[in-house]
C-alpha cells in the first residue's frame, strides 16, 4: 500500500464522493477512482459500494477508514519530527476564521507565521455561515457562538465580551436609550443566520437572579452576515448587539457609538472545531495553538 492510495481513499470516504475528493486534492477524478480501484485490489475486498448516485463505505471500508487514519497520522508524525530544525511545519491547511477576527487579528500576524513555516501552504476562508468542517475539507474551524451537536471536536478558548451600539444619527433621531423601559421606543437590527428567524430582542442579565433574559423588540431589518450587521447600524437603521472586539474600529472613528453598557448581551464563547482523530497531523496543532495565543488577549476566561 501507498500512503497516497491511504490518503485518497480516505478524502473519498470523508466527502462519499469521488469528485469532490479530485477538486479538493487537486488531482483528476479518473487517477482518484484508479487509485482506489488498486487499493481494493491490493486488500482484496471492496472498501466502497459505488452507484449512480452514492458512494458508501462497505462494512470493510468503515473498520478500514479507521486504521487508515490512524497510519496517516502517525506517518505524518513520523515525517515531521526533524521538521523544525529544517525549516518548520511543511504541507496543505485550510482553516475557516470569521470574517472580522481575520481581519482585525489573524491577517495581520499571519506573515511571521509564514515565515516560520515557509513550507507550509495554506488557505483561509472568511465567512460567518457555518461550514462543514468535513465536507469542504477544512483542517479546523473557529466559531463564535452556541456549538450545535456535532461529531466535531470542540477546544474552548474563552468568551467574548458583548456591548451594544447605534450611529451617532441614530441616537440623535430616537434618543439615546438608558433603561429597559426606554427600548419600546427604538428598533433593532436582528442579526439571525436563517432570515426567516423573527425572534429579535434585546437580550441583558437580570441583576436579581444573573440569569439573561430577552425584551423582545421590532426589528426593522434582519441580516445574516457581519459586515451587513455593522453596515446596518452605521446606516442608522437600528441598534446592535455585537461583541466587542468587532465594534471597537467603529467606535473609535465615530461611526458607532456604545449604549446602555450596563444592560449587554451573555458573553459569546469561541470554540476551535477539528474533526474526531485520534492524533491531529503536527500542522494542525501548531495553528490551533497559533491561533488560541493570538486570540488570548481578546477573550474573557481564556484557556
Amino acid at each position: 500500500m501507498h500512503l497516497d492510495e491511504l490518503r485518497i481513499f480516505s478524502r473519498v470516504a470523508d466527502l462519499a464522493s469521488f469528485s469532490r475528493a479530485a477538486e479538493q486534492l487537486g488531482l483528476a477524478k479518473g487517477h482518484v477512482s484508479t487509485s482506489v480501484q488498486q487499493l481494493e485490489a491490493r486488500l482484496g475486498t471492496r472498501l466502497l459500494q459505488r452507484t449512480t448516485r452514492s458512494v458508501r463505505l462497505t462494512p470493510d471500508g468503515e473498520r478500514f477508514l479507521d486504521r487508515c487514519k490512524d497510519l496517516l497520522a502517525d506517518a505524518e508524525q513520523l515525517q515531521s519530527m526533524f521538521q523544525p530544525a529544517m525549516g518548520g511545519l511543511s504541507g496543505r491547511l485550510r482553516i475557516d476564521l470569521p470574517t472580522i477576527i481575520a481581519r482585525d487579528i489573524i491577517l495581520p500576524r499571519l506573515p511571521e507565521f509564514l515565515a516560520a513555516h515557509p513550507l507550509l501552504e495554506m488557505g483561509i476562508s472568511t465567512t460567518d455561515r457555518r461550514v462543514d468542517l468535513v465536507h469542504e475539507g477544512f483542517d479546523c474551524i473557529l466559531r463564535i457562538g452556541a456549538l450545535g451537536n456535532s461529531d466535531l471536536v470542540a477546544r474552548p478558548l474563552g468568551t467574548m465580551q458583548m456591548s451594544n451600539a447605534a450611529s451617532p444619527a441614530y441616537l440623535r433621531q430616537y434618543g439615546v436609550p438608558r433603561t429597559l423601559a426606554d427600548l419600546g421606543g427604538h428598533r433593532l437590527v436582528h442579526y439571525a443566520s436563517a432570515l426567516t428567524s423573527h425572534d429579535a430582542g434585546w437580550e441583558y442579565q437580570d441583576r436579581a437572579d444573573g440569569n439573561y433574559k430577552m425584551v423582545p423588540m421590532a426589528a426593522a431589518l434582519t441580516v445574516n452576515g457581519t459586515d451587513a450587521y455593522q453596515a446596518a447600524a452605521i446606516a442608522g437603521l437600528g441598534i446592535i448587539q455585537a461583541p466587542t472586539l468587532g465594534l471597537r474600529r467603529l467606535v473609535e472613528s465615530g461611526s458607532l457609538a456604545l449604549v446602555m453598557p450596563a444592560f449587554t448581551a451573555q458573553p459569546m464563547p469561541v470554540s476551535l472545531l477539528y474533526a474526531n482523530r485520534r492524533q491531529l497531523a503536527p500542522r494542525v496543532q501548531a495553528v490551533m495553538t497559533w491561533l488560541a495565543d493570538l486570540l488570548k488577549p481578546y477573550l474573557l476566561d481564556s484557556k
